[in-house]
């Protein structure tokens, strides 16, 4: 009986070690459960809260009052229903000055006021969004003041057009914003003459849009190109070379050249040089030694190469006007400016594109245009007929690297279909 008992008791005690021992492994494996339970509420409330994020400011105890600037309304106007003191008002206006001048609050902007959800309805905070891709926060206690961007998506666009009316013209239709059909004018410029494009030119074009709320706020550079003028084809296929992308023929040509196409962006020439020329101020028949481009007053004027301003200033004939040396051989001037750009002035190096004046009237000139001449040698030569160095074509050691891309380009530009009705937008990727 006694070994009988004392067997029992043996027995009990090697359970109790055993569920002991289970209890000792358990409690890690519990452990990281309850952790893993802990992370996922963290997670679950972190996305909770997320939701009633705006401007990324939790709105859970505030109620939002948007709007839209009215005409001649300012900061003080706007903040004023709110009962917001005038002290705090003219304190965030001088200390926001650095971030954004409030007195450039402007007519038609998008506003908010988040006012507290109590029988205060203080109001807490102010945004405003100067433009689609930014906002500024002001949190009215004066204490804090910051601009944040909204995020981008990036939407690639494949678009094929016919010629019908204009490169303007039909590029708009498709939604094509002024500054790509910029760049592709500046990008064909030495290769397809637009003032003498035909009906059933083609041409395909592949870019990003930056989109903020489905508003398109800006682009990207060209990823690849085609124009076929009176049946002749134009492949512009990038590549990378001494570090730097740009566009090559199929052949290997670059075709960026020493200098842009157009002192303007994309515009029409008004008239060409001529050795005899009927002056329309003047009346009489004398040379006309430059090449006129037509364009509204205040058009952005560039210089179509690297150089050094040798003058900027103001003649009679010419009015207000910069002349750029590039070098030993060429020379360019720029005339009849409403205003010369700032800091452009005897001395100062400039780049390719470089704004340096606004398109005017001054000097003798019956209306806002650019007139435009080039030295070569110094001697004034016909700007349109000139063959410019290009710059460096592909080079030996590059040339399999760049059989590969340019296939693959042209197999992608093959495939984008020409839209008959222009209202058609291929939009064939969105990225973040």
């Amino acid at each position: 009986m006694k070994k009988s008992w004392i067997a029992v008791a043996g027995i009990a005690l090697l359970t109790a070690a055993g569920f002991g021992l289970y209890e000792t492994k358990l409690k890690p494996q519990r452990e990281v459960v309850e952790a893993e339970v802990t992370a996922m509420d963290i997670e679950e409330k972190a996305a909770v809260k997320e939701e009633n994020l705006l401007y990324g400011i939790n709105i859970d105890e505030l109620d939002v009052v948007e709007g839209k600037v009215s005409r001649n309304q300012t900061l003080s106007t706007i903040l004023a229903p709110f009962e917001v003191p005038y002290q705090i008002i003219d304190q965030i206006a001088k200390k926001s000055k650095d971030i954004f001048d409030v007195r450039k609050i402007a007519f038609n902007k998008k506003y908010t006021v988040l006012t507290a959800r109590d029988s205060s309805a203080t109001a807490e905070f102010f945004i405003y969004e100067p433009n689609a891709a930014e906002f500024v926060v002001y949190k009215l206690d004066g204490k804090d003041i910051y601009k944040e961007a909204k995020p981008v998506t990036l939407r690639k666009r494949e678009i094929a057009g016919r010629i019908t009316s204009s490169l303007y013209v039909n590029m708009t239709e498709q939604g094509i914003t002024p500054d790509l059909i910029d760049e592709f004018a500046d990008l064909y410029g030495w290769s397809v003459d637009f003032q003498r494009l035909q009906k059933g030119d083609k041409y395909k074009v592949v870019y990003n849009e930056k989109v903020v709320d489905d508003q398109v706020v800006g682009i990207e550079p060209i990823q690849v190109a085609y124009f076929e003028h009176m049946g002749e084809p134009y492949y512009a296929i990038p590549f990378e070379q001494n570090g730097q992308v740009s566009f090559f023929d199929l052949e290997g040509n670059s075709f960026k050249k020493a200098f842009l196409r157009d002192p303007v962006k994309f515009t029409r020439i008004s008239s060409r040089y001529s050795p005899r020329r009927f002056h329309p101020v003047q009346k009489r028949y004398k040379a006309h030694l430059g090449t006129d481009y037509a364009a509204p007053r205040g058009t952005e004027i560039r210089s179509v190469g690297d150089g050094t301003i040798i003058a900027a200033s103001y003649t009679g004939g010419n009015g207000n006007y910069v002349k750029v040396k590039h070098n030993g051989t060429y020379t360019t001037q720029y005339l009849h400016m409403s205003k010369i750009a700032s800091g452009i002035r005897n001395g100062v190096r400039v780049k390719q594109g470089q704004v340096i004046g606004y398109v005017g009237s001054t000097g003798l000139a019956t209306g806002p245009h650019l007139c435009f001449r080039f030295w070569k040698h110094g001697k004034q030569v016909d700007w349109l007929k000139e063959d410019i160095p290009p710059s460096d074509p592909i080079l030996d050691n590059n040339k399999m690297a760049f059989e590969r891309v340019k296939t693959e380009k042209m197999d992608q530009l093959a495939a984008i279909p020409y839209q008959e009705n222009p209202d058609d937008k291929l939009i064939t990727q969105a990225t973040k």
